[in-house]
């Protein structure tokens, strides 16, 4: 480079650096100024020698990063020194215990934090893509700026991707809708989860994106003059009220608009509310609430509001702190128009989020963002649940829309759109969730699997004897519910494991096989299973039967087979033997909500695998076709004809559960029906699904249908119950 050249690059970064202390949002103290030098010269220093793939210096980029946070984020200088030091521990000579003699413990901290994410390693298969996120979210305990800073980070690498290959700049996109826009949006920074989002488009679907770029630029010049119609309208109602006000329209997003053509299958012209209108007033906190009602019934007495489209965060603010007015009403030449209320402080909140919340918050109000991060914090350390699983079921929670429920008390509590009383009794506390034995909405008893409603009244019945099953994970919708009840599932198949364990070794010394290491890997091999847990269980449970280790003791004792075998076994040990897991065998798929086993064709335009997320589809001709749930016809199918649409997963029939209708006869006696009903619930595993009992003349006959795992399990059932007092006859219909 020339010298002329290195002069006006150095210009460029006094330049830069200048207009970062002008425009943070946060007033600067002398020492907060202090802070932001001193980490601008370690900066410069520690990328000196280094260039971006442009060919601009590097210093460019922690700077433009730096700039983000403090204007468009709005953090304090802390936040700013970070951002401007975030790369130099992982691409320079500088370590973190320099950072930390220099700029103190939670620069350093937060530096740790983005060093980790940056050191997460990037690849195309998603498993180990989604256990980087989660280590990600992991740091978001230590300090929830090191998100936030990492949000910026990706903001300015997605605006300066245009000098990189095509497949990185996919790749790159792909993960930033995959993960970063979701995580902005619940940050409540809703203008960069835009900007992300329409940048991923960029380069995810450029012709899409550049078709819709361009034709919003055509219809500006349309849209300016409508919204200054509209504001022609109510100008003078607002003006007469003396209220301090500015109307702005606002175009939807590319994103957005492209999600709009997308789910209702229309074209850009047919996608009618392309825009917002937003009016922002002033206001003293004491008459916020009061003004906002005001203007509505100003802009609703010129123009009819659909009543189904009000919503009202101002009097129960979004868990993001968001609050606003929203309606759509009926404008000028018969277009809806959404129209935001904001006060000028609500306004801050909505583009900066996080920041401006702290800003204005007074007293010990609770902290939706604080909040958020335990529960989150809860879902991650509960490592039971496997990295895809959870990355899905987290980013369903941050971009779902709330409902507001009621406790018994009164209180409000938020939860996502598609909650279910399950997730409010876990919402409330773990043991509560663990504990739930039915539900009370409005005062009416319902199953656990219905869906709230915004305004719903909500009362969880507990018993000291409940305990989740399977079926609950098809009830519960969110992350935190989820985890808890697959936790809880694992550790009760790990009590079964150890009776199983017991029983076992009891059967092995009987059939004079001694009971060790060797014996249970060579079992584990017998019956195709993974892990000595997946052995262990499936004793306890009785699928493995009395029968099936005759069949290997008989396998083992012919010696010419054995010779043979233990020569194959070289080969054929398990690896994962010892693994701490109960693995599922996923070689069964039943439909609907019965989960009834039927004949059915896998697709070949997606060819599912057994353990794939799946569902069914009636065909004309060719009965029950299977299709992935991410397959490239799903939606069509889905959306085109839903009817013919039926339930369908992959299960385990080692784990699988079976109806059956025991019939009993007996002399009647006071308390009966009570005996029955406690020898079939203290029976492991056994739950009653049906009971139906009739006397008549001191003769009772009665009908129990039972869910089991096996036949072995029912045998024993019915044993038991014969030798209850006064049953006379205890047959399996």
């Amino acid at each position: 480079m020339t010298e002329a050249a290195i002069e006006k690059e150095n210009k460029d970064i006094a330049q830069q650096y200048k207009e970062l202390l002008r425009i943070s949002y946060q007033t600067l103290t002398d020492e907060d100024k202090k802070l932001i030098r001193q980490a601008f010269d370690v900066a410069v220093d520690a990328h000196k020698d280094q260039r971006r793939k442009s060919g601009e210096a590097y210093i460019f980029h922690p700077i433009a990063v730096a700039k983000i946070v403090a204007s468009e984020i709005g953090l304090d200088a802390t936040s700013i020194a970070a951002a401007l030091l975030h790369d130099v521990v992982e691409d320079t000579s500088y370590t973190l215990d320099d950072i930390r003699k220099m700029f103190g413990d939670t620069v350093a901290r937060i530096v740790d934090g983005l060093t980790k994410i940056s050191n997460l390693e990037h690849d195309k298969d998603v498993s180990l893509q989604a256990e980087n996120f989660r280590k990600m979210l992991l740091t978001l305990n230590d300090d929830v700026r090191v998100i936030i800073i990492k949000i910026a980070d990706r903001l300015h690498n997605m605006q300066t991707m245009d000098s990189m290959r095509t497949d990185k700049q996919e790749k790159i996109a792909s993960e930033t809708l995959y993960i970063y826009a979701p995580l902005a949006h619940r940050i409540g920074l809703y203008n960069i989860k835009t900007e992300l989002e329409d940048l991923g488009l960029k380069y995810t679907e450029p012709d899409v994106y550049n078709e819709i770029l361009q034709k919003i630029r055509e219809s500006k010049e349309e849209q300016d003059k409508y919204i200054a119609e509209f504001t022609r309208v109510i100008e003078d109602s607002l003006d007469k009220e003396n209220l301090q006000y500015t109307i702005k329209g606002r175009p939807k997003s590319i994103y957005s608009i492209r999600r709009k053509m997308k789910n209702q299958n229309v074209t850009f012209d047919e996608v009618y509310d392309k825009f917002a209108v937003r009016i922002i007033y002033g206001s003293d906190p004491a008459n916020e609430k009061f003004l906002a009602w005001k203007i509505y019934s100003i802009v609703t007495d010129h123009f009819r509001p659909n009543p189904t489209r009000l919503r009202d965060w101002i009097s129960s603010p979004k868990s993001t702190g968001y609050e606003a007015l929203h309606i759509t009403v009926m404008g000028p030449k018969g277009r809806w128009v959404e129209v935001q209320i904001r006060s000028e402080r609500m306004n801050e909140i909505a583009e900066k989020g996080y920041a401006a919340h702290y800003k204005y918050k007074q007293g010990n109000q609770e902290d939706g963002l604080e909040e958020w991060v335990n529960k989150l914090q809860e879902a991650l350390e509960n490592s039971e649940v496997n990295a895809v699983d959870f990355v899905e079921q987290f980013k369903l929670n941050l971009y779902s829309k709330e409902i507001f429920v009621f406790t018994p008390q009164g209180e409000l509590k938020s939860l996502p759109k598609g909650a279910t009383p399950l997730d409010f009794a876990f919402s409330i506390h773990t043991e509560i969730g663990l504990k739930t034995r039915g539900a009370r909405v409005n005062g009416k008893l319902v199953p656990l699997s219905s869906t709230l409603k915004t305004g719903d009244q909500v009362e969880i019945i507990t018993s000291e004897k409940a305990k989740p099953n399977s079926n609950w994970l098809d009830y519960a919708t969110t992350a935190r519910a989820r985890a808890k009840i697959k936790s809880s599932l694992k550790e009760e198949k790990k009590n079964i494991a150890e009776e199983g364990k017991a029983i076992l070794s009891r059967k092995l010394r009987a059939q004079k096989i001694p009971f060790n290491e060797k014996t249970i890997n060579e079992l584990v091999i017998f019956f195709k299973l993974k892990t000595s847990l997946d052995l262990f269980y499936r004793v306890g449970v009785g699928t493995i039967d009395n029968q099936k280790l005759k069949d290997y003791a008989a396998s083992r004792s012919n010696a010419l087979v054995s010779f043979f075998k233990s020569k194959i076994r070289k080969q054929d040990t398990v690896e994962d033997i010892d693994r701490d897991e109960i693995t599922a065998k996923y070689d069964q798929l039943v439909f609907g909500r019965d989960e009834e086993v039927l004949d059915y064709k896998l697709a070949n335009c997606c060819n599912p695998i057994p353990g794939d997320s799946v569902f069914g589809f009636i065909t004309v001709s060719e009965g029950i076709k299977v299709h992935k749930k991410d397959c490239p016809n799903a939606i069509q199918l889905q959306s085109n004809f839903a009817y013919r649409i039926i339930q369908a997963k992959w299960k385990d029939s080692t784990q699988e559960e079976f109806k059956a209708v025991i019939k009993l006869t007996g002399i009647d006696n006071i308390g009966l029906v009570n005996d029955v009903t406690r020898e079939i619930s203290n029976n492991m595993n056994v739950n009653i699904k049906n009971i139906n009992f009739d006397s008549q003349d001191g003769i009772f006959t009665g009908k129990v249908t039972v869910v089991v795992k096996n036949n072995s399990l029912l045998k024993k059932l019915i044993e038991h119950l014969k030798k209850i007092n006064g049953i006379d006859k205890v047959t399996r219909e």
